[in-house]
């Protein structure tokens, strides 16, 4: 039987996107707080009766986290130009390697935006 898990996170982090014309505002240094959704499909483990403890979901991300949280992301290898759509990727690649019945990352940069990877 197979159930989907979501996870929400939540970090602070600046950035800025260098790749923009100079009179975009998000090529100037700028924050969020970016919420981070991951989702996980798997079977139930009737001894325990859940897919994955929550807490080891937590447990597993808080390393990858603490990578981009308070941080300015720009200085994150692999996130030189950190657009929602390489953020949302880097922590998909890096999340299902410790996770892996994780099958998308979410994440939303303002209450009105958000970016999915990846998407079928």
């Amino acid at each position: 039987m197979k159930f989907e898990l979501k996870q929400h996170f939540q970090i602070e982090s600046a950035r800025f996107l260098p790749k923009l014309e100079k009179t975009h505002p998000c090529s100037r240094m700028h924050g969020h707080s970016f919420k981070i959704i991951l989702t996980l499909i798997g079977n139930m483990d009737p001894t325990v009766g859940w897919v994955i403890d929550y807490n080891e979901i937590q447990s597993r991300m808080k390393p990858i986290l603490e990578q981009i949280d308070h941080r300015v992301l720009n200085e994150v290898p692999g996130l030189e130009n950190p657009t929602s759509e390489y953020l949302t990727k880097w922590i998909y690649d890096k999340a299902r390697a410790v996770l892996p019945t994780l099958v998308r990352v979410t994440v939303a940069e303002t209450p009105a935006t958000e970016c999915s990877y990846p998407v079928a």
